[in-house]
């Protein structure tokens, strides 16, 4: 399954709390990318952040991987999960007016 994985930051958080985990969370995403859970991997361009395609059993597969960030584990991240589909519509470009 295919998700689109959003990290929701904590609100409360300052930008201190987040400097001593960044080494090991960038150090955890590539660990990640490379057993294949993450297939890409985007900073966002809207706010401070991550957008990550993701490949999983479920979402709840997903969201245990996630949460083992270690942003996530101290609290400072969470994730919004998006389960993604093939795009179907496609033969509507060849049906018959």
């Amino acid at each position: 399954m295919k998700l689109l994985c959003l990290d929701i930051p904590n609100p409360n958080a300052t930008l201190e709390q987040y400097s001593p985990h960044l080494h090991n969370e960038v150090r955890h995403g590539w660990e990640l990318y490379k057993s294949g859970f993450i297939r890409d991997i985007y900073f966002r361009q809207d706010r401070v952040g991550v957008a990550i395609i993701a490949e999983a059993d479920s979402v709840d597969a997903a969201r245990a991987k996630l949460m083992e960030f270690p942003l996530a584990k101290v609290d400072l991240i969470g994730w919004e999960i998006i389960p993604l589909g093939p795009m179907l519509n496609w033969e509507m470009l060849f049906a018959t007016p």
